[in-house]
């Protein structure tokens, strides 16, 4: 059954880089604005980045849970209004010292503190509204509520570190610590209550102004995870439970060393034999927050690369086969009517292009791949595909003014020649228009735009830059920033493009 998308245009804007006067961006106020402003002109999605609760690097692609949401997103005034916090709790914190950047040190030095207070005062535990989302969420609540009490209890501590009982899962280990951290573990339930039911105001309020929100899920999980704390037996772990094998990609064009991610591999032998019952768990809980998702490295659904545990790089690995379309059929059957999208980029062997076709997923077109070769390139408008969305750049890449300020000649070239911009200066004045009008001219079912593209702005603002830390994860939309006359741009874009 192939999952079709309707024409539009969305932009692309994570929950951290929404304003607000606490530190990241959530789902209070500023969202509800963000929404109006989508559909005020015309677009019709809204794409984010994985809502996890995110560890050390803050990147969204490295997750405490693949099923819980990150605390950071629940917006204090919100709890406020319940009565659970007192504006002073919050206001006079200190949240960072640049609203356009998140702060990652001063909001986890203060998010949590304010959250315990609006816990204290919380009659949360006996509602019905509690009840029903303990029994909606019964197959991983617990033991993510467990396994986060259990890290603050032990300073923070990868769980690998932990006590031997408690660390391979020894029963009468588990029984005690949820005895004596029942009060933290109630706490860790509470955060996790609130972001989805705050999460499901924003959809709500999404879905009934016209935009679809397109959700993102990695397609490995953190080995400092609960997913690999408590479900080891599904993954490729030894009898001390550390991982065997770890996933990244060989070397290529862009990597020389390949590139050495981390994170724990599946047993896909293990998985199948339960008929991927954690992964059916993941996709519905996806399916209670996101109208489509992106499945990330889809091309590791057709064949893995492993990489030895100790390797220092990506050279030493080898290619194994993926599940296939026996967890493609256990996810769609799961995501009820929830959209399924797969990001594949990438080398796309005809193995993962069949893999797609047979699946009937969406795929992506990235158009700052799309000059750097020759008019065959599957990037380039004129070889676009219907059932596909397409991208000036995504998260991952330069910002538009970045890449057009950096590319060589040769690229520069094939791009005046494809928009007939005869001179330099024609190529200044016009090219970041004329990429993002290919976009919206393009046959791909829907055109996402980053919001940093919009906006005109360079690498300053770009969103992460693959295999760096530091400065990813961070740049943050000002108050005001997004104007009427950025508005009446785009609003015209989908008239013309008739999106």
């Amino acid at each position: 059954m192939q999952t079709t998308l309707q024409r539009g245009a969305g932009l692309l804007l994570p929950i951290y880089s929404l304003p607000s006067k606490y530190g990241v961006g959530t789902l209070g106020a500023e969202a509800k604005e963000f929404i109006d402003f989508l559909k005020e002109n015309g677009q019709k999605y809204w794409q984010v980045l994985p809502s996890g609760p995110t560890s050390i690097g803050d990147s969204p692609y490295q997750n405490f849970s693949a099923f819980a949401g990150n605390p950071y997103f629940i917006d204090l005034p919100a709890l406020r209004k319940e009565g659970l916090l007192k504006k002073a709790n919050y206001a006079e914190r200190d949240w960072g010292g640049h609203p356009g950047y998140v702060d990652y040190g001063h909001v986890y030095e203060n998010r949590f503190k304010v959250l315990k207070i609006a816990y204290g005062n919380s009659e949360h535990q006996e509602t019905e509204a509690f009840k029903k989302f303990e029994e909606e969420n019964v197959y991983w609540l617990e033991d993510y509520a467990l396994f986060m009490a259990l890290k603050e209890y032990f300073g923070g501590l990868f769980w690998l570190d932990w006590g031997e009982d408690i660390r391979l899962r020894d029963e009468k280990a588990i029984a005690h610590y949820k005895k004596k951290l029942e009060y933290e573990i109630g706490f860790w339930k509470f955060v996790q209550f609130k972001f989805y039911e705050q999460w499901a105001e924003i959809r709500a309020y999404a879905n009934e102004n016209g935009v679809e929100i397109i959700g993102d899920m990695p397609i490995y999980v953190a080995l400092d995870s609960a997913d690999t704390w408590v479900y080891y037996d599904q993954f490729q772990l030894d009898e001390g439970h550390n991982p065997l094998k770890v996933a990244g990609v060989p070397p290529d064009a862009f990597s020389e060393d390949g590139q050495l991610w981390g994170n724990p591999l599946y047993d896909w032998d293990v998985m199948e034999s339960n008929d991927f019952t954690w992964w059916r768990e993941r996709m519905k809980a996806a399916a209670r927050l996101y109208d489509a998702v992106r499945i990330d490295h889809f091309i590791g659904m057709s064949r893995y690369y492993a990489i030895p545990n100790g390797a220092t790089n990506g050279l030493v690995g080898e290619f194994h086969p993926g599940p296939g379309m026996k967890l493609i059929n256990a996810l769609i059957e799961s995501a009820g009517t929830t959209k399924i999208v797969a990001e594949d980029l990438g080398v796309l062997t005809e193995a993962v292009k069949k893999l797609k076709a047979d699946a009937g997923f969406p795929g992506m077109k990235v158009l700052e791949f799309a000059f750097d070769s020759d008019c065959e390139n599957l990037y380039l408008p004129h070889n676009h595909e219907p059932n596909s969305i397409v991208y000036v750049g995504t998260h991952d890449n330069e910002t538009l003014v970045g890449f057009l300020k950096g590319i060589g000649k040769k690229t520069k070239q094939n791009i005046m020649d494809y928009m007939g911009l005869a001179t330099e200066a024609e190529f200044e004045k016009h090219a970041a228009d004329q990429m993002i009008r290919l976009a919206y001219s393009s046959v791909c079912s829907v055109a996402i735009l980053q919001v940093q593209d919009v906006l005109g702005l360079g690498n300053e603002a770009r969103t992460n830059e693959p295999s760096t830390s530091g400065d990813n994860w961070k740049w943050r939309l000002m108050p005001g920033q997004l104007t009427k006359k950025h508005g009446a741009y785009l609003k015209k874009l989908t008239k013309i493009y008739n999106r």
